[in-house]
């Protein structure tokens, strides 16, 4: 008894020194600190890779265990949340992190109804993600703080409806707890009739008790952001958020993967006459068809030799191999137009001309919502830019080689209606990589999905590598041995 009393006061005392007492929170209080711009950005980008991979779930239907192991994976790479128990962490610094995030987030996602009901979705699952996996303390104490309009039933109640919560909770025993709550706060529990109602009242037990927690949280999460999107007109006069708050709000159609951009993630050195085969093995659908166009025209648009230049550099082309690709492709140009009218250009994207910056290949966020195609351009994404009828014949064309089929284009242009762009390419990715044991489901690696073209290439040429050699590929396209 004196260990569990002293554990006791030694919880109490690590919870006093926390500002932030509680790791779940209802948001309710939003950040008063002042913070750097470059914070209010990565708070919000960090948690938006978290709510980003949580509706790539969904639009892949990935059953509840898979959804919370690769969510917690997600959390533990950008918004780690430590237990109260772990003493030696930064706990505060992770709580204002994550506080700070959501409300960023908050201001991205208010600007629409789809958006508001997309991200209230996604911060639902998280947050019932990290309430499963709070301790029983941790679950107790937060519900005591959290304010909410339920009443416990006393004895005398209980013993006056016996029956009745009996016939609801079949294998209820005597000291089964009880919360009256009104019965819009629990109707999935109503719909499951898992509930006792009398007189407008759920009497909820509580085993049940994190479903009133979790429908609190959306309902309240939902009247936060309407209330969000009528003082947003004030938030766009400062031209310094505007543009962080738009990018912001592109994150669901297209992921997160920004990281996979830099010349810094080439893989072996390529060869101008090497492109060609891997175009038709390795390549995704947006850069086999800039590749398939500039075959066929001997010429590509302004930014589809951008987008395709940019990735073949990251991918481990270098100057003087892409020189010599540009001007094979360029067969109709004499050398002197094209030394005039390309390679000032394709040494630029290099960084030897001009500022002589090192540009990052294009991410798939970047090409769903930049520089959109006209009729007569091959750049940008094929699931988001041609039309139905266009893109199931491409995919057959392109990919029938390496095992896609007509059974399934469904599943794939479902996935393009919902505007899971970077999921249907993912999918496309398992079905073609299948006989080198790649399964539905498995993404490039532990359930990730597809959210740059250099990533796709990579973790595909990866898996050829490997596949002598018996050795394991991880989600980064890293080889590691078995």
């Amino acid at each position: 008894m004196q260990k569990s009393s002293r554990r006791q006061e030694e919880e109490v005392q690590v919870h006093s020194d926390l500002k932030y007492s509680h790791r779940l929170s209802l948001y309710d209080r939003p950040p008063t600190e002042d913070i750097t711009l470059e914070e209010f950005e990565t708070c919000a980008i960090d948690r938006l890779y978290v709510l980003s991979e949580i509706e790539s779930c969904y639009a892949r239907n990935r059953p509840f265990d898979e959804l919370k192991k690769i969510t917690k994976s997600q959390c533990e790479k950008h918004v780690p949340l430590d237990h109260n128990s772990a003493i030696t962490k930064a706990r505060d610094d992770q709580r204002r992190k994550d506080i700070t995030g959501h409300f960023v987030l908050r201001l991205a996602f208010c600007r629409s109804e789809e958006l508001r009901r997309r991200f209230v979705k996604a911060e639902t699952t998280l947050f019932r993600i990290r309430y499963l996996d709070a301790s029983e303390r941790e679950r107790r104490d937060f519900c005591k703080s959290g304010d909410f309009d339920w009443t416990q039933v006393d004895e005398s109640e209980k013993s006056m409806y016996a029956p009745q919560l009996k016939a609801a909770v079949p294998d209820a025993d005597a000291k089964e707890q009880y919360f009256k709550v009104k019965w819009t706060s629990v109707p999935d529990l109503v719909e499951k009739r898992r509930v006792f109602l009398k007189d407008g009242w759920a009497y909820v037990p509580s085993r049940e008790q994190s479903s009133i927690v979790f429908q609190e949280f959306q309902t309240r999460l939902e009247k936060a952001l309407q209330m969000t999107a009528k003082a947003l007109p004030r938030m766009d006069e400062d031209t310094r958020l505007e543009p962080i708050l738009a990018n912001l709000s592109q994150g669901f159609i297209a992921g997160m993967g920004s990281e996979w951009g830099t010349s810094e993630n080439t893989g072996e050195g390529i060869r101008a006459e090497m492109v060609d085969e891997l175009a038709h093995k390795h390549f995704p659908m947006c850069m086999r068809n800039l590749h398939d166009n500039l075959k066929r025209d001997h010429h590509l648009k302004h930014f589809g030799r951008l987008q395709y230049g940019l990735f073949l550099k990251v991918l481990g082309l270098s100057i003087e191999e892409a020189l010599a690709f540009w001007r094979r492709s360029f067969s109709g140009y004499t050398d002197d137009q094209f030394n005039k009218q390309y390679k000032y250009n394709i040494r630029h994207s290099y960084g030897l001309e001009g500022r002589r910056a090192n540009y990052p290949a294009k991410s798939c966020q970047q090409i769903l919502m930049n520089d959109q195609p006209g009729a007569s351009d091959s750049h940008g994404c094929p699931y988001r830019h041609f039309s139905p009828n266009n893109l199931q014949t491409a995919l057959l064309s392109m990919y029938s080689p390496q095992g896609l089929t007509e059974a399934d284009l469904p599943e794939i242009m479902n996935m393009v209606r919902a505007e899971a762009y970077h999921v249907a390419c993912t999918r496309v990715y398992e079905i073609t990589h299948a006989t080198q044991n790649v399964r539905k489901g498995d993404g490039i690696g532990s359930g990730e999905t597809i959210t740059h073209p250099n990533q796709y290439a990579r973790a595909s040429m990866a898996l050829e590598h490997a596949a002598a050699d018996g050795v394991k590929v991880e989600a980064d396209g890293d080889i590691v041995m078995s």
